[in-house]
């Protein structure tokens, strides 16, 4: 893989990452009441997320999801479903007023929720499969290349995540209004059924 293809791969991910979706209304929302500790489960879960859907990608899945509309719609609306009870959760969450609290209990729960959202997007592990062999060079090793992009993904999807976990954190601790924490709450929560219904109504 030559350099100029390599930095046209990392500069399309860095669009694709930083670009506003159900992955990163989930962590500015839980980041926003949760502060610094919502930091290392959420990027991990995001990281394990992406992980798992090249993975499928990579696997064949991409392939039958692209093929098959039963196995599409069945993993779009999961996909739908869960944006929709994490976006009411949002909606009932309340404000800590920049009080975070240490429970390690919510890690774990922070950790899923930012696995299963990045992960079961059905358009994701489909555009995997698609966007990583336009990068690709035939008269080359494939497998080195994939390595390279499959980690080069990765970390700008922890740089992403990190971004906005501590904008978020540092946007709750700063902001101590309760008024402003429960708006911040129901807007993040709207996003995300909003979220949930655009990936319902995603064609093939």
């Amino acid at each position: 893989m030559s350099i100029e293809i390599w930095i046209s791969f990392i500069f399309a991910s860095l669009i694709l990452c930083f670009s506003p979706g159900p992955t990163v209304f989930l962590v500015m929302g839980q980041s926003l009441n949760h502060g610094k500790q919502s930091v290392v489960p959420l990027v991990a879960g995001v990281l394990f997320g992406d992980l798992l859907a090249m993975s499928l990608s990579f696997a064949g899945l991409g392939v039958l999801l692209a093929t098959s509309a039963m196995l599409f719609n069945m993993f779009k609306w999961v996909a739908a479903a869960y944006l929709f009870y994490l976006g009411i959760k949002a909606w009932r969450t309340k404000s800590n007023a920049g009080k975070f609290k240490t429970m390690s209990i919510k890690k774990g729960k922070m950790f899923k929720d930012a696995l299963l959202v990045t992960a079961l997007n059905p358009k994701g592990i489909i555009f995997f499969s698609a966007f990583f062999p336009l990068f690709i060079d035939a008269k080359k090793a494939v497998i080195p290349q994939m390595t390279i992009m499959a980690v080069s993904f990765l970390l700008v999807a922890v740089a992403s995540t990190t971004f906005y976990t501590t904008f978020s954190g540092y946007l709750g601790s700063t902001v101590k209004s309760p008024r402003f924490q429960s708006i911040f709450n129901k807007a993040i929560g709207t996003m995300l059924m909003g979220a949930g219904a655009v990936t319902a109504s995603v064609q093939k």
